[in-house]
């Protein structure tokens, strides 16, 4: 699984990016170049949506197995009790 510190490279690798985009923006502006940047930066930055998209299954997944289990020991407690009767 990707973690946020593969986010933080991805991050640093979009700044860098960007840097270059306003470079060649400034400069001679060649389309060829900058159609590559933008490519580049979109690539990243599909890389960071799939790394939160990750990250927050597994957080999500985790959450309900941790309710499922406390629902179940509840239910468990319920029917101890109801049996004891």
């Amino acid at each position: 699984m990707a973690s946020i510190k593969d986010v933080e490279q991805v991050a640093e690798d979009l700044e860098r990016l960007v840097g270059e985009l306003r470079s060649e923006l400034s400069s001679n502006a060649d389309f060829e170049r900058l159609i590559q940047i933008s490519d580049e930066i979109a690539e990243h930055a599909d890389n960071a949506a799939q790394t939160f998209s990750s990250v927050n299954e597994t957080l999500m997944s985790r959450i309900r197995e941790l309710k499922g289990g406390g629902e179940s020991k509840r239910s468990q407690t319920r029917q101890k009790a109801a049996s004891s009767s």
